[in-house]
């Protein structure tokens, strides 16, 4: 099944567990630390709301307003910004497409291998022909995050954070490199 149409099954859950993990996984182009959204997943576990968690959230990740942000970062940015004060469904669905789109981006702008394809959109289609390592690897943390939430409910919160935090590592990894070289 593709990535498009596992995020047009998923429940308000799995879609907020989908955002959020793409949002977690690109933490460290906003300079956060690895336990900056935890409150967040906290609040999917049990089921509290989650405007708290985000607002503090938001105040540890600063706002950017440096103007020197390159792109990858100012899609993570607009990931946070966009986050739904609350979980209502509709937001939640539209806010976790657009995570999807813009962490395959980052990940896609990151990337050294090139990635034939002319946008993510093939890739979330099901369209992974030539696919670059990073892009691929993105693709299959964002669609079992969402195959976890579907197949174990809440109960499958920890196996995605932890998904999450394997992608956050990885993603930290290539910054790290990427500033080495240009350094």
């Amino acid at each position: 099944m593709s990535l498009v149409e596992l995020i047009a099954q998923a429940d308000e859950r799995g879609l907020a567990a989908s955002g959020l993990a793409c949002l977690d996984r690109c933490v460290p182009l906003l300079g956060g630390d690895d336990l900056v959204l935890r409150p967040l997943w906290a609040s999917l576990a049990d089921g509290s709301g989650w405007d708290a968690g985000l607002e503090k959230a938001r105040g540890a990740l600063g706002t950017g307003e440096t103007g020197a942000e390159t792109e990858a970062e100012l899609l993570a940015r607009r990931m946070l910004d966009a986050a739904p004060e609350h979980r209502a469904p509709d937001e939640v669905r539209r806010w976790a497409d657009a995570c999807s789109v813009a962490s395959l981006r980052i990940h896609r702008l990151l990337d050294p291998a090139e990635d034939p394809a002319l946008s993510v959109d093939t890739r979330r289609e099901g369209g992974t022909e030539g696919m670059s390592p990073l892009v691929a690897a993105e693709l299959r943390r964002q669609v079992t995050v969402l195959e976890l939430l579907a197949g174990h409910g809440a109960a499958g919160l920890r196996r995605a954070l932890d998904v999450s935090t394997e992608g956050r590592r990885v993603l930290r990894a290539v910054v790290s490199r990427r500033a080495r070289g240009r350094g």
